[in-house]
């Protein structure tokens, strides 16, 4: 396993590769460089099987350096100092991150995900999708990825009906008739999809408020959704359900 970690401080790097050292017992090197230019030359010369970005630099941004590179033959991990609102930019695009100052527990995860996925990701897109969250997050045209075992799609946030929660999977209703099944749990979504629109009706749903179509007070509550799906209201959820689809 090779390792390149590319960032400007210096403190954080030395920090990182002493925390990539410990934690990955597979590394077979590792090598570090200071900036865009330093670490595109040591990307073509190492060819990394992992690269660790910066998103500032001093002569540039990471994207800056991934827009040179003609193909991206590696598992990519941000390493960011950004704050909650723009991290969810990063959840967006599925692109991996680990938040500074880096924690032992946070590195470790990401390196098991990256030994996880297949070299094909397709960071192209995933770059174009996460570029366009940081620049209008709220967007109407906001894209997220939603990958499943085998597949990854690019989903506009405005084709989700809504979201229906399967233990530590949830299922995504899409416009087009389709369901997209994720490994992940409902929770991951409900506050990155909020702003969009996204309300909590019930312990396993999230619903598009802009696909509802009506409000059914009968047998407990329950919403009809455009596409004539129904979706139901907790009782310990109809207040507040209320309250937001009156403003």
């Amino acid at each position: 396993m090779k390792i390149l970690v590319v960032d400007n401080d210096q403190l954080v790097r030395e920090g990182l590769v002493k925390l990539i050292i410990q934690s990955c017992h597979d590394l077979t090197e590792l090598q570090e460089a200071t900036g865009v230019e330093t670490g595109l030359e040591a990307i073509k010369q190492f060819n990394p099987d992992i690269l660790f970005l910066d998103v500032e630099m001093d002569d540039g941004t990471g994207f800056d350096l991934l827009n040179k590179l003609p193909e991206h033959n590696f598992q990519l991990i941000f390493t960011t100092a950004f704050n909650k609102y723009a991290v969810n930019a990063f959840k967006f695009s599925a692109i991996d991150f680990i938040l500074k100052p880096v924690a032992v527990e946070d590195l470790i995860e990401a390196l098991d995900r990256a030994k996880q996925s297949i070299k094909t990701r397709n960071i192209a897109d995933q770059l174009s999708v996460l570029k366009n969250s940081l620049s209008q997050l709220t967007s109407a045209d906001q894209k997220i990825v939603l990958r499943d075992n085998k597949t990854m799609y690019f989903v506009k946030v405005n084709d989700i009906f809504n979201c229906e929660a399967d233990g530590s999977y949830t299922t995504f209703f899409i416009a087009d008739g389709s369901q997209i099944v994720v490994t992940k749990p409902l929770r991951e979504y409900e506050s990155l999809l909020e702003p969009f629109g996204f309300i909590r009706t019930h312990n396993s749903h999230v619903v598009n408020s802009h696909k509802i179509a009506k409000l059914d007070k009968s047998d407990g509550g329950k919403l009809i959704l455009d596409n004539g799906s129904i979706v139901p209201i907790s009782q310990r959820k109809w207040d507040q359900v209320i309250a937001l689809l009156d403003k």
